[in-house]
This record gives C-alpha cells, sequence and structure tokens, in this order.
C-alpha cells in the first residue's frame, strides 16, 4: 500500500488534497479507463516529436554558418537519440503517471526536473566519457524541448478538460461520508468538471441509512460503508472518495482497502487537516509512528517582501501599458450619463485597516441609498449582497462587469500598498460587523483583486464556499499558488462566468 500527500489544487475540494491510498497492484482489466492509456500515449507522442525537432533546431542553430557532415554528424546522431533520452527522463521524473492527469500542477513540475535531469545527465557523461559536446548544442536541445513539452501538454490538457465538460473522460466515483459532505462534493464536481470526477453512488453512515434517503442530488444512495465495493460494482466506478467523518476510522479504512483490492479500485481520502494545511504538512517518523508535522502559515518574512515588491512593480507596469484602455472605458462611462467615471469607496484591508477602494462606477449616481429598497431581494446567502438583474447597474457597467474591467482601477490600491494582485475578497466594513471568529482570518493578510474566488465561480459561489477559499489561501498561500491564480484568472475573466 502507498501512501502520499498531495499539493493544494485551486478551486478544488479537499478530496484533491487528500492522501491516496493505491493497491499496490495493477488494475484489473476493464477498470483502468481507454481514454487514460490514450492520454498518456498522446503525452509519450507529445514528448517524442519534441525532442526530435528541438534536437534538429539545436543543430541547425549550433552549425547554422559552417555546418559540414564531419562536424554536425556526430550532433545528428544525438539529435536521434535525444528522444529516447527525454521521453526516460520524463519517465523517470514520473511525468506518465496518471493520477497527475488533468488537474494541478504536479505533472508540469515534473517536466521541469526531468530538463534539469537530463541536463546534469548529458554534462556527467560528457565528462565521465571526456567527450567534447557543443555547449551551443545543450543550451539550445534541453531547454527547447522542455518548453516545447510543456507548451504542448497544456495544450492537450485544455483539449482534455473540454472533453470533460462535454461529460467524456470521466473518472467514476463512489462517495463516501455524511450526506452533508457527500453533496458538497458532489455540486463541486459538477461545477467544475475539468476535474473528471462523476459521482455515480454515495455510501452514508449506518445512523444515516434511511428508506427517504435514495439518493443525494440524483446520484443514487447504496447504503452504508459495507456497500461500498458493491457500490463500485454497480456504478462501475474505479475510485472512491472517502470524506471526513468519525465514523471511517484507521482500521475501517484499512478493511476497505483491502476490500477494495481486488478490483483495483483507486481508494482517496480527505482528512479534515489537508482542507487547511495541506502543503504546510509534512510527516516525520517519531518512535516508529508517522506523525503529521504542521508548519504555522508565513504571515511574514522575506517571501512576503518579496509578494509586496512584485505586487507593486507589477501593478506599476499594468497602469501604464492599460492607461489607453482606461481612457476608453472612462469615455464610455461618461457617454452612458452622468456622475464620475471613478466609483471611490471604503473597504477593510489587512488586520482591519479601512481604505478607500478605486473601481470604475457600474450603477446609477446614487445606489448605495437604493440598496437598502433593494435588500429584500438579495440573491446572495450570508453577508453579501448579489441580484443577477440588479436595477442599479448601467449597460456600460453591466459590460465592465462581466469582464472584471470595472476592478482594472484596484491596481492604484495595488500600487499604494492597501491590496495585493492575489487575496481574499475586499470586504465592507458593514460585512466585517457581522464576521465571526474564523472569518476575521481573513483579514490577517491583505486583500486582493483576484482570489481562488474568483477563479472558482465568483458570485456563483455560497458565502460558505467563498469563505473557505480565501481562508484556504491565508493558510496555504505561496509565490506559486499566486502565479496560478492570476493564470487561471484570465480564462475566468474572458468566459465572464459568475459576474453580476
Amino acid at each position: 500500500m502507498r501512501v502520499g500527500a498531495g499539493d493544494v489544487e485551486v478551486g478544488v475540494m479537499a478530496v484533491f488534497s487528500a492522501v491516496e491510498v493505491g493497491t499496490g497492484r495493477a488494475p484489473v482489466a476493464g477498470v483502468l479507463p481507454d481514454w487514460t492509456r490514450s492520454y498518456v500515449g498522446g503525452l509519450l507522442g507529445i514528448d517524442l516529436s519534441c525532442a526530435v525537432v528541438a534536437g534538429l533546431l539545436a543543430v541547425q542553430l549550433r552549425f547554422a554558418e559552417m555546418i559540414t557532415t564531419e562536424t554536425a554528424f556526430p550532433y545528428v546522431l544525438l539529435s536521434l537519440a535525444l528522444p529516447l533520452l527525454w521521453t526516460v527522463a520524463v519517465a523517470l521524473a514520473g511525468g506518465y503517471e496518471r493520477r497527475f492527469i488533468g488537474v494541478g500542477t504536479e505533472e508540469f513540475r515534473r517536466v521541469l526536473t526531468a530538463g534539469v535531469m537530463a541536463t546534469a545527465a548529458v554534462a556527467i557523461a560528457a565528462y565521465a566519457t571526456k567527450t567534447d559536446v557543443a555547449r551551443g548544442y545543450v543550451l539550445v536541445a534541453l531547454p527547447a524541448v522542455t518548453l516545447m513539452s510543456l507548451t504542448i501538454r497544456y495544450a492537450w490538457r485544455k483539449r482534455l478538460h473540454r472533453r470533460r465538460r462535454a461529460g467524456v473522460c470521466m473518472r467514476r466515483v463512489v462517495v463516501v461520508g455524511h450526506s452533508g459532505g457527500a453533496r458538497d462534493l458532489i455540486r463541486q464536481f459538477r461545477r467544475e468538471p475539468y476535474h473528471g470526477m462523476d459521482v455515480v453512488g454515495v455510501c452514508v453512515p449506518d445512523g444515516q441509512c434511511a428508506p427517504d434517503l435514495s439518493d443525494i442530488d440524483g446520484c443514487p444512495v447504496y447504503g452504508a460503508f459495507s456497500a461500498v465495493p458493491a457500490a463500485v460494482e454497480a456504478g462501475g466506478a474505479d475510485t472512491v472518495a472517502v470524506l471526513t467523518c468519525p465514523e471511517m476510522d484507521g482500521a475501517e479504512l484499512r478493511r476497505l482497502a483491502w476490500r477494495l483490492e481486488k478490483s483495483g479500485t483507486d481508494l482517496t481520502v480527505a482528512p479534515a487537516l489537508m482542507e487547511v494545511a495541506g502543503p504546510r504538512t509534512t510527516i516525520r517518523p517519531v518512535a516508529g509512528l508517522p506523525l503529521l508535522h504542521v508548519e504555522h502559515p508565513e504571515l511574514a518574512g522575506v517571501r512576503r517582501l518579496v509578494k509586496g515588491l512584485y505586487d507593486r512593480v507589477a501593478a506599476g507596469l499594468a497602469l501604464v501599458l492599460l492607461s489607453p484602455l482606461f481612457a476608453v472605458i472612462v469615455l464610455l462611462i461618461r457617454a452612458g450619463g452622468s456622475g464620475p467615471a471613478l466609483f471611490r469607496q471604503t473597504r477593510v484591508g489587512k488586520d482591519g485597516a479601512e481604505f478607500t477602494l478605486y473601481k470604475f462606477r457600474t450603477m446609477v449616481v446614487g445606489a448605495e441609498a437604493l440598496k437598502a429598497v433593494l435588500h429584500p431581494r438579495n440573491e446572495h446567502d450570508g453577508v453579501l449582497f448579489k441580484m443577477r438583474r440588479d436595477p442599479r447597474i448601467t449597460p456600460v457597467g453591466a459590460w465592465l462587469r462581466r469582464y472584471s474591467l470595472d476592478e482594472l482601477p484596484q491596481l492604484i490600491n495595488v500600487l499604494l500598498g492597501d491590496m495585493s494582485l492575489v487575496g481574499p475578497r475586499p470586504p465592507l466594513p458593514e460585512e466585517v460587523a457581522e464576521y465571526g471568529y474564523d472569518v476575521r482570518r481573513r483579514l490577517v493578510v491583505k486583500p486582493g483583486m483576484t482570489g481562488l474566488w474568483q477563479v472558482s465561480g465568483r458570485a456563483d459561489l455560497s458565502w460558505e464556499e467563498s469563505v473557505r477559499l480565501d481562508l484556504r489561501y491565508v493558510e496555504n498561500w505561496s509565490l506559486t499558488l499566486d502565479v496560478q491564480i492570476l493564470w487561471k484568472t484570465w480564462s475566468a475573466v474572458i468566459r465572464g462566468a459568475g459576474a453580476y
């Protein structure tokens, strides 16, 4: 049995930050989906093709002005061997493992690791055999094959995401846990189908088994935990996702793994700790026991200084580059009616300090005074106020909101140090007044122009889900996660989903 801790994935439920438990045996025939084999075969074809192109490109660039048969022939042979060398390096780095298919950054990190491994292998081999290898060839071929593989793998993954949105290339999942947690997970998978998880059944604790509980959000309930193997067979599942619940203790989980072993069904577990501190947990063996050590979140220090410097430099450059767009938006707003183009509003930032937030005006003048009248029509739960067809929004404002262009002036707040490019949503003072103890944890970092809430559904998210995502970011932030969120923000904005 193998046990490994996964990373926190942007906008994904805790099951993706879970401990994966495999059987240690090859899956039986029919369990491994055909699309998985073809997808991995596609990755192999991509890497082979990229290696061929990179090798020929390196020969052409290195010997462009003095190419002869004598000088170039050894490198042509090396280029022909490069596809084998590259695919072996990627395989050793784990770049073809199916558990990384479709989600997360681990696949790409392993390809980068393969690039480093291949470069080191060539350098060591050349030194050991006293072979004179042109550095120009190595400096072109290996970075080129790494970059091309990463780029085309990313496009290959996006193709997979499009197919998953059409309902194909999915993993069939049986969820094990309390009905409330199972319902949340089912809705999350349906909202984000690119994860490739299709829930085909649910098993709940004995105490929740009742004749009237025949399904959860359309997914059949097969019974108690003892019915998991039967549910896997009936639903044709290849994965079991176990949610946090006291009834599923270590002994029960071990027995479940044994029952699933014969079918080769994957078993994933979502411990409660992983929801809060996934990347900050490490396994430390103490007295023969594998204890989980939890690091405190880094709320100050060098990395925070680097983040602040990056935010301000990026915001300054963006303001300069986007100034023509700012001018066009101002003209459109002024042409749509009277009133200022820029909207100022008091928001709450780090440690509860208030600041003035800047946005392009998207509502009629005096919209704040109308909020009390419209409050009974609020379509959002929790402390937020949202309406899909808010009568206060102007036609130009609706367009600006759809593509989040109204938020661009917040770059000024980032430049001033009130906000960050990535962080929790900046709340209103009246919202903060209703915060509970846990929710106030959002205020220990600067609010952001974008965040996990932005790339995971925006206004379509419930209040509890928004809080959960913001707290996850606060507890697990990193510069790498910031880059991932900024990258995903572009696609979320272009789609315009959940913006109103």
